[in-house]
Formats: C-alpha cells, structure tokens, sequence
C-alpha cells in the first residue's frame, strides 16, 4: 500500500552547511552523519531524565513515597502526551506548508535546553519542588518529540526507500549509545550515593556536587542540556534541509492547518494506514510508560539506589544498542511489520515476567532467599530476574520504535513526509497520557507498583492484535 508515490527529494536550497545533495533521497556522509547524530542529542534527556535518574531520584528523594511517586511522575507524563497529540500533527503539517525543518527543531531545541535546566532546582527541602520537576520534565517531553516530528521528516530526503530501515535503525543505535556514555559520565564522575559520598567509580563528585542534597542527580538536566547544544550543530552545518516555500507565514500556517484535516480525510481511506496508526497508538502508550516506570518500579520494589540503577541502564543501552543496529537490518530483508509484531510479542511476555516478581520470589509463586550483605549488586533471585528482562527490553525496543518510522516514511510521498510523520506522532501520542495515566491511576487505586506492568500487558495484546491486520510492508 503506498499512499501516492514517491517524489524525488526537494534540492536543497543553498544556505550554510547545506552544501550535500539531496537528489534522487541520496546525501551526502556527512550530511547523514548529522541526521544521525539528532538521536545522539537528544538520548541523554530519556536516559538520565525519564528513566535511569532523575525519574528514580524524583520517587525516593522528592515524592513523599515511591508509590506517590510513580503516580505523580505518570501524570506528568499523561500531560505531555496530551499536548504532544495537539501540537504534533499541527507543526508537521505547518514545517511541510514552510519546507524547512530545521528552524522547528532549533525552537523546539531552546525549549528542551531550557525546561532541562529548570530540574536543577528541584532539591529535595526546596519549596515547590515537586512542580518544578514535573513541569520541566514535561516540557522538556513535548520539546524534544516535537523536534522528532522535524528530523523524522527528513528522511525520505536522504536516503532511497531500500535504505529506511537501516538509517532509522543506525540512528535509534547511536542514540542509545549516546545515552550510554552519558551515563557513565553522570554516574562514573558526577552522581553519588548519598549514604557513602562516592559516585559508581568509588570517585568523589566532579564539581564539589554535594551527595546529602542530591546534586548529582540533579546536575541531569543542566547535562543534558548542554549535551543536545553540542552535538545538535552537525545536523544544522552539514544535513541539508528541505527548499524554502514562497508563502508567507501566514498563509503557511493557514495551508499547514489545512493540511491536517487532508491527511486526516487521506489517512481514513487508507484502512491499513488507519489501522497501522491505531495500532502504532496503543504500542508506543506501553512502551512510553514501561520507559517512564522502569528505574521507579527498581527502586520502589527492589529498593534500587544510584549504582543499581546506573549499572542497569548502562546494560540496557548496551543491549539496545545491538537491538537496534540488527533490527534495521532485519527491517530492510523482512519488512518493517514482523519486526514490530515480534517486539511487541517480546514485550508483552517481559511485562508479564516482570508481574510475577516481588522482593521474596519469582515467577508468582516460587519462593526466594532475600539477598544477604556481600552478596554483591542483584544479590537476590527476583533482581537478577528484573535485570534480564530489563536487557530484553532493551533489545527490543529500539526496533519496534525505528520500524514504526521506517514502515511509515514507505507508506507516504517523500513532500508530505512532515505532515503523515505528524500524523504518526499524533498516533503515538494522541492516547500517550492513556497508558501512563492508567498506571498512575491503577498505582494509587490498589496501592502497589504491580499494577503497572498488568496495565501494560493489555495495551501490548491490543496492539498486536490491531497491527496483524495491516499489510505487510
């Protein structure tokens, strides 16, 4: 199914550092290396912020208890998702009325280094906190998937339609690996443990960072910040962007608002498209929770501190990696639609794993010895198992967010890229705040952390469902 045909990519209108040519989807090395190194921008605001970090500091140190914590946290993230599902078909469709895409990703850019640098001053003890740190990191989520819609847009403009998989894939990789050398840094020279003052290598912190009022991991989101700032700038010097349009501002906004209620209209009379978007709806809602929960739920069960957690993520970004550069490959010999149905078939079996764990047994009903001191890292049974299903989370998730992208960049006309790629977004966002939100409200109604992953299972099992129905591509 291809909705239109294929154009060939717009030329490059002549402007500072975008001298490779677009001609015929093909750019230049440089040109892609940039593209690529977008996700390398942006990765440490997931790792450090939502996941492995800031988001476990947040539910022990500010919350007033880790499950408080976790619902809070979800409710931020429902908020984002909710605005994220207005804004993102609206910008995508206005950058394609506009042509270029990266002057929406250098606003969105200033919004992310911004709301980053606001969780500084979420200290524990600090009045209002808890918004503070729950409005950046919300506006901060919108920022940077908004700047997504943008650079995703590109990618008909940059390589043929038989180079997608791979090109969405090597840039999911080299995010992850991005947000694994960030990782190590924050926790190797900069985060410590407040009980012994000393970060992961046995260091003390970088900067006079004082451990007592957990400066170390608040120091994420200044990182990140200057992070995205340093290595966004290959893509705007050297990744051509798409031929300025001769409206106005205006009349590219009116054009671009109309745009969505055509790709709307176009969308639904494509069944599979529809079904592929609903379907890419109910997926990434998991997958944006399980990534949102993953360090809360260690630390609120397992009682995870700083070196667990860190250790755990530099594993799973290792493992997601490696996902995502054979995922790619896999996309581009089998198609993007077995790749995704087999992440999602992965992901519901590691959610119902990680249900059956608790800190005295495994599997539901198989009784555990509690880890003893000297025991090293994941001493007890139920950790080791939590961290192997973290791994294989790690290599799957990669693959099923790089195919989605891949699958939808050879359904659509590379001009129209912006405005379907919205859609897309609008797709995985318009419910975002739903699994979240389900969650947090599952979290606080039975009062245990369990709750999240019975949640998550549902939502894998409908998606799977709905994109069985979808034509192979």
């Amino acid at each position: 199914m291809n909705i239109g045909s294929p154009s060939p990519a717009t030329t490059a209108s002549p402007q500072a550092g975008d001298d490779a040519s677009t001609a015929s989807g093909s750019a230049s090395r440089p040109a892609i290396l940039g593209w690529l190194l977008f996700d390398w921008a942006c990765q440490p605001f997931f790792t450090l912020v939502t996941t492995f970090v800031f988001a476990p500091y947040f539910a022990a140190a500010l919350a007033p208890d880790p499950v408080a914590g976790q619902s809070l946290w979800g409710f931020a993230t429902a908020a984002a998702g909710l605005v994220l599902a207005v804004l993102s078909p609206i910008l995508g469709s206005i950058a394609d009325a506009t042509g270029p895409k990266k002057p929406w990703i250098a606003v969105c850019g200033l919004v992310l280094f911004a709301s980053s640098w606001i969780l500084w001053h979420a200290a524990p003890g600090v009045p209002h906190a808890i918004p503070i740190a729950l409005v950046g990191f919300a506006v901060g989520t919108v920022a940077v998937e908004v700047a997504a819609v943008f650079n995703n847009a590109m990618i008909p403009h940059l390589v043929p339609p038989e180079r997608f998989g791979r090109l969405s894939g090597t840039g999911w990789a080299i995010g992850y690996l991005g947000g694994l050398v960030s990782l190590v840094i924050v926790l190797g020279f900069l985060a410590a443990n407040p009980e012994t003052g000393r970060t992961f290598l046995g260091l003390d912190p970088l900067f006079g960072l004082d451990p007592a009022s957990r400066e170390g991991d608040r120091v994420t989101g200044p990182f990140s910040a200057i992070w995205f700032l340093v290595f966004i700038l290959p893509l705007f010097l050297f990744t051509p962007d798409i031929a300025r349009s001769t409206l106005s501002p205006g009349a590219a906004i009116r054009q671009g608002l109309a745009q969505v209620r055509r790709t709307i209209a176009d969308a639904r009379r494509h069944r599979g498209l529809v079904r592929f978007l609903v379907a890419n709806m109910v997926y990434q809602d998991a997958l944006v929770a399980l990534f949102a929960f993953g360090g809360i739920y260690g630390a609120g069960v397992f009682g995870w501190q700083a070196v667990e957690l860190g250790v755990f993520g530099i594993l799973l970004t290792v493992t997601g990696t490696l996902g995502a550069l054979v995922g790619g490959r896999l996309d581009d010999r089998f198609g993007a639609k077995p790749v995704i149905m087999g992440s999602i078939c992965v992901l519901a079996f590691v959610c119902l794993g990680v249900l059956s764990l608790g800190r005295d047994h495994i599997f539901f009903v198989i009784p555990t010895v509690p880890a003893e001191p000297g025991d090293g890292l994941y001493g007890s049974a139920p950790e080791k198992v939590f961290l192997a299903l973290g791994l294989v989370i790690g290599s799957v998730a990669g693959p099923l967010q790089a195919s989605a992208r891949s699958m939808l960049a050879r359904l659509v006309p590379a001009q129209e890229a912006g405005r379907y790629f919205g859609l897309l977004a609008l797709s995985g966002k318009v419910t975002s705040f739903l699994a979240p939100l389900a969650v947090a409200v599952a979290t606080d109604l039975f009062q245990t952390q369990a709750a999240g992953p019975a949640v998550l299972i549902l939502f894998y099992l409908a998606g799977g469902w709905l994109l069985s129905g979808v034509r192979r591509v």
